[in-house]
């Protein structure tokens, strides 16, 4: 990916927005920790609508600066606010709240969104990858839930761990709060593919192309009803993505995808 453009250097923010062709690409820039401060929340969320907003995206990709993905919530952040007359509750509530729209965000995105992970990853950080759409680790790359083990049980990451892993390998990371290796992470359905660190760049931009090469309209079609089916009771979502499908078959992009496919040339798709 090395014909990104850097539209935001790392010193004015906390999150460096970069742009391609058909790519965004957000860096959480935060060091040490990468932490989920409610800054980083924010730029992240900022960063995401912008990408909506611009209609030639097609692809975001969330990576973190240096050894560390995301620690998660900002501890002292968060312990700074006990001395609130409220005993931090507010901020408390204000943070898991910021957290969730946070999450939301990703899921309900029009773009497919792929986290590159070559670090530690671990609380909301491990959340965070659970709730991208795609996620490439390196080898290097860890993951745990480690709330449990502090006495604040990672209940909001459980949410998206439950939604991707088997529940008793959910319910094993957030039981014992052990790390677990980019391997395990693999096993465990919580990532896609593990890479040597050299090569994370070029298969997270080998994906991204892949992706980018489809109907965006197509793309946003299938990410959105994968989503709400999932919600849904098998007899609903079998109505549901019923209906999708004859949508998406009167679709100008399903007219010239399956006639292109029949007369055996390549595609051109609209720009909606």
């Amino acid at each position: 990916m090395a014909d990104i453009l850097e539209l935001h250097m790392a010193n004015e923010g906390p999150v460096v927005v970069q742009r391609a062709p058909s790519l965004t690409r957000l860096v959480i820039a935060a060091p040490p920790a990468n932490a989920l401060s409610l800054a980083v929340m924010d730029a992240l969320l900022a960063g995401l609508a912008e990408a909506a907003a611009d209609k030639t995206n097609r692809v975001v990709v969330i990576a973190g600066e240096g050894k560390v993905f995301s620690a998660g919530h900002d501890l002292k952040e968060l312990t700074g606010h006990r001395s609130d007359p409220d005993g931090g509750r507010a901020f408390f509530a204000a943070t898991m709240q910021k957290c969730a729209e946070l999450m939301q965000a990703i899921v309900r995105h029009p773009s497919p969104v792929i986290a590159e992970v070559n670090g530690l990853a671990t609380a909301a950080g491990c959340q965070l990858v659970a709730s991208c759409d795609l996620a490439i680790a390196s080898e290097e790359a860890q993951f745990c839930t480690p709330g449990v083990n502090i006495g604040l049980f990672c209940s909001t990451p459980m949410v998206a761990l439950s939604r991707n892993l088997s529940p008793k390998h959910a319910m094993e990371m957030l039981l014992t709060g052990e790390t677990i290796d980019a391997r395990s992470a693999r096993d465990f359905g919580l990532v896609n593919r593990v890479v040597p660190p050299e090569y994370l760049g070029t298969v997270v931009g080998k994906y991204a192309t892949t992706i980018a090469s489809k109907s965006a309209a197509t793309v946003k079609t299938g990410k959105e009803a994968f989503y709400r089916q999932a919600e849904m009771g098998l007899t609903d979502a079998y109505a549901y993505t019923a209906e999708v499908m004859v949508e998406n078959m009167l679709a100008k992009d399903a007219e010239e995808g399956i006639g292109a496919f029949l007369q055996k040339r390549k595609p051109e798709w609209t720009h909606e």
